[in-house]
């Protein structure tokens, strides 16, 4: 059988990880508890935020609390990760988990990405990381995170966690200091709310503020050990609409390059996540376009950082007349083919004077209509597309929908 490039990213670092786990004992204050019932469970964790050592897994028994270590991952993940998107509050609904296990069963679909923390800032599980309970950053909606990731597990479903990094209304709203100001709220000086909105109105962290990646880093670390398989990192980026003019940066100087910010960040992320697999969610744009879009994300910066880069290259989200097509929504293959391919380029160049590190793309292709209608024909259009430009190296796809609803039909049957 021939083993793809993305296979062995897949099956290698287990082999690694479990050779040496035997060399190592576990520190009580990485692990997160199965349930959160008993208050000592909680102070064990006091630490979490500041630790700085790598996660070491090992498999542990059913029932797991923080002194005997972390919730197991999925012992046989998929070679090949085919995702769609849930809410929190979808994957706090019982009838939403049973259509993700219905087409887990019935189709292609292997592997869920669930919202821990999103555009909001908010925390959608019983967290036991000391600054979400400082800042009141939990909305606990899913009652049992650990109970809901053993049972997709059981269906051998890969489980990712999806964090929204620098768009944190909550953190700014606890935090100013950390976040993003207004330059016409601070001179005016008429209220004591200096923050700068986008245009929904939502407020941003400064990328430059490291206090703040350790926040979202030790929020990973737990996600981790409640054993989501994956970290999936977005918004890790400077705002890219509202009235940029006005914004003013406690922490970014604005004569070092956006890039070079979230580039450290990347690297440090990695560093911090030593262990761990993790992806990040970039700009549809940035798979073709050499600068940093205004908003410090540039692809290559990304590659050795993360095991998956995951661009969202929705046809939809592409300007008129790109490729020469009026309305890029309507010719999905042939926009998202084209972005996949530079992408592989690009990557594969970075691969020839980068070996120590590998990374891997993983779309994000969208199953919503915005610009067309997105039919079984169209989605499973981008499918193709997806395969056709990384051919050896294709690792799959992750669907969004926002009402986490999908098609089906374009998807292939068991």
């Amino acid at each position: 059988m021939k083993i793809t490039q993305c296979q062995l990213a897949i099956y290698l670092p287990l082999l690694i990880l479990s050779a040496v786990t035997t060399l190592f004992v576990f520190r009580p204050e990485f692990f997160a508890t199965a349930e959160f019932k008993d208050s000592l469970a909680r102070e064990k964790l006091i630490s979490l935020e500041n630790e700085a050592a790598p996660l070491i897994w090992q498999k542990v028994p059913e029932k797991v609390y923080v002194s005997e270590g972390c919730q197991p991952i999925l012992a046989e993940p998929p070679e090949i990760v085919k995702a769609i998107y849930l809410t929190s509050w979808s994957a706090a609904t019982e009838k939403r988990i049973d259509y993700l296990i219905d087409l887990a069963e019935t189709t292609e679909i292997n592997a869920v990405v669930i919202d821990i923390k999103d555009y909001s800032g908010r925390i959608f599980y019983d967290t036991a990381v000391p600054k979400a309970e400082e800042y009141g950053a939990k909305t606990i909606r899913i009652r049992d995170i650990d109970s809901l990731i053993e049972k997709l597990h059981k269906k051998k479903i890969y489980v990712i966690a999806r964090v929204t990094v620098f768009q944190d209304p909550i953190l700014a709203q606890a935090r100013p200091d950390l976040a993003v100001q207004s330059q016409a709220k601070l001179t005016a000086a008429t209220s004591s709310d200096f923050l700068w909105l986008d245009n929904k109105g939502l407020a941003w962290i400064d990328a430059a503020a490291k206090e703040s990646w350790d926040y979202n880093i030790s929020l990973a670390k737990e996600a981790a050990c409640r054993g989501f398989d994956e970290i999936n990192f977005d918004y890790i980026r400077f705002p890219s609409d509202g009235s940029l003019e006005d914004m003013v940066f406690p922490f970014w100087d604005e004569e070092t390059a956006k890039r070079a910010v979230i580039k450290e960040f990347f690297v440090y992320l990695r560093q911090e996540m030593s262990g761990v697999k993790i992806s990040a969610d970039l700009f549809g744009l940035t798979a073709v376009s050499p600068g940093d879009l205004g908003i410090g994300q540039v692809l290559e910066d990304s590659f050795g950082s993360f095991d998956y880069i995951c661009p969202m290259v929705y046809p939809s989200h592409y300007a008129d007349g790109f490729l020469g097509y009026q309305n890029p929504a309507e010719h999905p293959y042939e926009i998202i083919k084209d972005s996949m391919d530079t992408a592989s380029k690009r990557l594969r160049d970075f691969n020839k004077t980068n070996t120590s590190t590998q990374s891997f793309l993983r779309p994000w292709i969208q199953d919503f209509d915005l610009g067309a209608e997105y039919d079984a024909k169209m989605v499973r259009a981008e499918i193709q597309a997806v395969l056709d430009a990384t051919n050896d190296d294709y690792c799959g796809f992750m669907l969004w929908s926002p009402r986490n609803i999908y098609t089906k039909g374009a998807l292939e049957e068991k």
